[in-house]
C-alpha cells in the first residue's frame, strides 16, 4: 500500500515543497506570530492606532494650553477682564443696558449642532 501523501504529490506536484519540514515550520512559525503570539502583527496594529489616538489628543490638548496661557496673559490686564465678562457673561454697568442681538443663521447652527449631537 503506498502512502497516500505521496499519492497526493503525485497527483499535484506544485505542492510538493510543502513536504519539506522546513516549509512547515516556517509556515508554523509565521500563523504563530502572526495570530496568536502575546506580540501578535494584531495586536501591534492595534497598538499602534491607540497611539496615533493619544499623539492626536496630546497635540490637541498642548495646543489648548497654548490658548489658555493667552488667555491667562490677556486677564492680567483689567482691561481685558472687563471686556471678557462683558462678552462671555453680558456683565453691564449699573448705568448701562444691554441687549442682546441673536440672528436667524445662528439659532438654526445652534438646531443643526443640537441635532447632531442626538
Amino acid at each position: 500500500m503506498a502512502n497516500p501523501l505521496n499519492n497526493f504529490f503525485t497527483k499535484y506536484p506544485f505542492l510538493k515543497f510543502l513536504s519539506n519540514r522546513y516549509v512547515i515550520v516556517l509556515v508554523f512559525f509565521i500563523i504563530w506570530m502572526l495570530f496568536l503570539d502575546n506580540t501578535s502583527y494584531l495586536l501591534h496594529q492595534d497598538l499602534n492606532k491607540q497611539i496615533d489616538e493619544l499623539e492626536a489628543n496630546k497635540k490637541y490638548y498642548q495646543d489648548e494650553i497654548k490658548k489658555d496661557n493667552k488667555n491667562i496673559k490677556k486677564l492680567q490686564n483689567p482691561d481685558h477682564v472687563e471686556q471678557y465678562a462683558r462678552e462671555k457673561y453680558y456683565m453691564k454697568r449699573d448705568s448701562e443696558d444691554i441687549y442682546i442681538i441673536e440672528y436667524e443663521e445662528d439659532e438654526l447652527r445652534k438646531k443643526d449642532s443640537i441635532a447632531d449631537l442626538q
